[in-house]
Formats: C-alpha cells, sequence, structure tokens
C-alpha cells in the first residue's frame, strides 16, 4: 500500500461516528413533498439528495417558484437533522492519529462526504488543517455516488486514480472508488457488514480506517 500517494475518506462512519438516522431523514423529506402534492412509492427508493432533487423537478413543472420553495425547505430539515446529529458525535478512535501519520509521510488527504460542512465542522472543528481537500455537498455540485465528486478531489490533490485510495463505511464508498479507478478499503465503523462491502468490489475490508497504518510505512 505505500505506492498510493493519496487517501480519501469518507467522514461519517469511517473518521466519526454515523448518527444520522436516514431512515427517519428520507420519511420526513417524503412526507414534506406530500404536502406539495408528490407522493409515489419509488420516491423511497431513491437517495436522499436526489429524491429532494426529483420533488424538484416535479413541482416545477407546474409550479416553479413552489419548487423552490420546496428546496429551501427540504436542505433546512436534512440539515438540522445533521446538526443534531453531529452535536451527539465524535471523532472515530485514532482518526487523528491517522491523518496525521498520513501526512506525515507526505500523502495527500482528501475528505469527501454527502454531509454539510457545518455538521463536519461541529464534530470536528480542526478538520482543515489535517486534510488538503474538503468537498462537502457545500462545495460541489455532483455528490457522491456521482464519479464526479471524487475526481474533482483527485483533480485537487494532483493525484491520478491509480495512485489513490478510497476509503469508506458504505458500498456507495467502494462503487464510487471503482467506477473511478482508485484502490478502495472499506470500513466496518458504520452500518456495513464485511460481506456487504466485499460484495461492493470492496479491495481490502478493514476494521477501522487507523488500521490502514498497519500496512504503511
Amino acid at each position: 500500500m505505500n505506492m498510493f500517494k493519496a487517501f480519501v475518506f469518507d467522514f461519517d462512519g469511517t473518521l466519526a461516528e454515523l448518527n444520522i438516522d436516514f431512515t427517519f431523514m428520507k420519511e420526513s423529506i417524503i412526507s414534506l413533498a406530500k404536502g406539495y402534492g408528490v407522493a409515489h412509492e419509488s420516491l423511497g427508493n431513491l437517495l436522499i439528495l436526489e429524491l429532494i432533487d426529483a420533488v424538484r423537478e416535479e413541482i416545477s413543472r407546474e409550479a416553479p417558484s413552489r419548487s423552490a420553495v420546496f428546496y429551501r425547505e427540504a436542505h433546512h430539515l436534512i440539515e438540522e437533522i445533521e446538526l443534531e446529529a453531529a452535536r451527539r458525535s465524535v471523532l472515530l478512535s485514532g482518526t487523528l492519529s491517522l491523518l496525521s501519520t498520513l501526512k506525515k509521510q507526505g500523502r495527500s488527504i482528501g475528505i469527501i462526504t454527502r454531509n454539510c460542512h457545518a455538521a463536519l465542522t461541529l464534530v470536528f472543528p480542526q478538520i482543515e488543517d489535517y486534510c488538503d481537500v474538503l468537498l462537502s455537498r457545500d462545495h460541489t455540485e455532483k455528490v457522491k455516488p456521482h464519479p464526479d465528486h471524487l475526481l474533482r478531489t483527485l483533480r485537487l490533490l494532483d493525484t491520478a486514480p491509480d495512485r489513490a485510495v478510497m476509503v469508506g463505511d458504505h458500498p456507495l464508498d467502494i462503487g464510487l472508488g471503482r467506477r473511478v479507478g482508485t484502490y478502495t478499503i472499506g470500513v466496518l465503523t458504520g452500518n456495513s457488514s464485511a460481506d456487504a462491502l466485499a460484495a461492493s468490489g470492496a479491495h481490502r475490508v478493514l476494521n477501522c480506517a487507523v488500521d490502514i497504518l498497519d500496512f504503511i510505512s
């Protein structure tokens, strides 16, 4: 693993405790959408940010101004849930040691997340001191699993995909890394099982992100 120049990390469930209730968040957005006259069973199959975009697009066909109001309300709602979760979250054991060691070794560090920037800084106020690139959803138009989220990070890190590692706790992270062409590491500190991470294509599955230090020098 010493060949890799850059490590890109997911945040919640990878570097910090995962406290967000995504089921409640999605149910809340679906309930809000119903208030705007949009109710499809298929909405439950979408990721939350994509769900918001789909509802906004449907509302905009008949009432563009109402679609903008829905979009603001929906994002305010999910940000409140994220901030509440952040107030109850802490960095996972070993996170600071991991990031500090990688930087001392001259490796580049990126952090990408679908979470909002304010929630990240609540959990980790010094986050930008420990990474070279930080792209929350506030900093990119296309969030993961869209490849652009990771590709843009690698461009900013001046690192080719085959010299980088994507580290995450969810099959979404692993799938993203595989599509872009990075090495992928799944960690078991979120809600995903080792089998699920392996099935998504993880090159390696570790108990936690700090275990990466066992494989580099």
